[in-house]
């Protein structure tokens, strides 16, 4: 045995893990200047005459689950024991709450009305004075979530390197926004990517080519778990070669960041510089910019009282389009995320209602980095362990343990939301969110989407297109000659086998649908205001 049990031990119901000498530092740094079914754990309780049984059932299952993890150590490379030993460790204490957590992780009547300053308004924030900000920025860090693939856009590779504006991607737009920071306020923001074993090396040879742009930009890789077969409970890998058996490993969730980040030496090298707060949010969120007003809540001219915000929340206005997003509530006296998947089932109507829960997560996250310190070194990290059932290709039903980032705010003092505008959240996860940031509602400055002074409303448009024609990004942009003028849009939805010609301007509501076997090609220059288009049209070249 490799000693992988004796280096990990559970202290209690939570499953702490404690380390035997693993210091090494794994960060990597550049300095360049010039879906499946998803449950939170817990909404079946067992019942009182087979507790015994299953009790048993659990010992037997982490005694095995352990042998398992040992076994797997052992056939890491040496050079890499270290880290899978700290991985492995988080992997048993996540499943060991798996198994000892019963019942639903909120119950519905505890929930508290939140407290009135619980969520402040953004447009309660001061703009500091222009001799403040570049003090503030020396102490701030910037973190994107980097570890996703754009597979579900029919793309390889990581998500982050997928063009959605003038050929620059999500990657490039995100430097462009930190160098301009840096160079206006003469400032040192470092860039940090948390990548996953998917995306990590090909990530690598793209940051090469920001040699010469004033960002300091590192990586490290969130943590790498097995899957577990929803059978046996046992790791379906058979060795720590990972290429070789990819689909037996998966990355569990951006709730890892906090271990992972310290596991790498980040945590503790900028909290030594002096730095102060992290702000983190998804790569594909293109309203996630550094926001000089809520930096200046946390450390300038309007920071208010004693104590230092640890935790921040980014919220916004709740739409019917946002009913599944996970929302802030106050529940035993502290602010927490609740998600959907937390819900028992007879009161998913009121989780839903936009007069009970009037905002939704952004995951837009601002932390105090030593407030993250103090919590991951008192073991007190405790995230509502998500179980996301999954279907190999070869037919196995595997489970895979996942914990989301925002669900840690319950584990920080003094944490607060605060209400932003919707144009902070601007996600890309399908390709009518492409549609929008292609189009002409936004400008590109400084690697910020700007939304145009000619649209009359702040909201933008819902866009919904049909899956068998427009899901996947190559597809997509073979339907479109150029991208329409969406400038006057409300309402787009498109369906069936649908083509647009150049200087499409779309209206009001337009719905396009060709039924199977026709074909609707929208002439250039067409002008659609509140229309629907059924049926077959097609123009031919003669």
């Amino acid at each position: 045995m490799f000693g992988f049990q004796n280096s990990c031990v559970v202290l209690d119901s939570k499953a702490r893990c404690r380390l035997t000498d693993v210091n090494e530092r794994h960060f990597k740094t550049f300095n360049h200047f010039g879906n499946g079914d998803v449950h939170v754990r817990g909404h079946q309780r067992v019942p009182s005459d087979t507790k015994e049984f299953h009790e048993a059932t659990k010992r037997d299952a982490l005694i095995r689950l352990r042998k398992d993890l040992d076994n797997l150590l052992h056939s890491a490379d040496d050079d890499k024991k270290a880290t899978v030993q700290k991985e492995m460790c988080g992997f048993e204490a996540l499943f060991h709450r798996f198994l000892q957590e019963d019942g639903p992780s909120v119950e519905w009547d505890k929930i508290e009305k939140l407290p009135q300053d619980a969520v402040k308004d953004y447009s309660s924030l001061k703009t500091p004075q222009e001799s403040e900000i570049r003090a503030m920025l020396d102490k701030l860090v910037v973190v994107k979530l980097n570890g996703g693939l754009g597979t579900s856009m029919g793309c390889h590779g990581p998500k982050s390197v997928i063009p959605v504006r003038n050929d620059l991607t999500f990657l490039d737009l995100t430097v462009q926004q930190i160098e301009h920071l840096n160079k206006k306020y003469s400032a040192n923001v470092p860039l940090v990517l948390m990548n996953s074993f998917n995306t990590d090396e090909d990530t690598e040879k793209v940051i090469r080519k920001y040699k010469g742009f004033q960002v300091q930009i590192y990586t490290f890789n969130q943590s790498c778990y097995p899957r577990i077969s929803r059978d046996s409970l046992l790791p379906v890998a058979k060795d720590f070669n990972i290429e070789a058996d990819i689909e037996a490993w998966y990355p569990p969730g951006h709730g890892d960041f906090y271990q992972s980040f310290q596991n790498s030496g980040l945590l503790k090298k900028f909290i030594d510089e002096g730095r102060d707060y992290c702000f983190l949010s998804n790569i594909d969120n293109l309203g996630a910019t550094v926001d000089i007003n809520i930096l200046n809540r946390l450390l300038g001219s309007d920071r208010q009282g004693d104590k230092p915000i640890e935790f921040v929340m980014e919220v916004t206005d709740k739409t019917r389009a946002d009913v599944k997003g996970g929302t802030l509530i106050q529940y035993e006296h502290k602010l927490r995320l609740l998600e959907i998947a937390q819900v028992p089932k007879e009161h998913v109507d009121d989780f839903k209602s936009v007069k009970t829960f009037k905002f939704f997560n952004t995951n837009n996250i601002w932390a105090r980095l030593e407030s993250i310190e103090r919590v991951l070194n008192a073991r007190t990290m405790n995230m509502e362990i998500i179980v996301n059932n999954k279907t190999l290709d070869n037919g196995m039903r595997v489970i895979q343990l996942e914990t989301a980032v925002g669900a840690a705010m319950k584990c920080f003092d003094d944490g607060i939301g605060i209400n932003v505008p919707r144009s902070r959240f601007l996600p890309v996860k399908k390709t009518s969110d492409l549609l929008l940031v292609m189009s002409n509602l936004y400008s590109l400055k400084y690697g910020s989407l700007v939304m145009s002074p000619q649209r009359m409303f702040p909201t933008t448009p819902l866009v919904k297109l049909g899956d068998n024609h427009f899901s996947k990004v190559k597809e997509f942009l073979g339907r479109f000659a150029n991208i329409p003028d969406l400038i006057e849009l409300d309402h787009l939805t498109v369906s069936g086998d649908v083509t647009f010609g150049r200087g499409v301007s779309l209206r009001g509501t337009v719905i396009i649908i060709a039924n199977h076997g026709d074909r609707i090609d929208i002439p250039a220059g067409a002008i659609l205001e509140n229309k629907i288009v059924s049926g077959n049209m097609r123009i031919l070249d003669h």
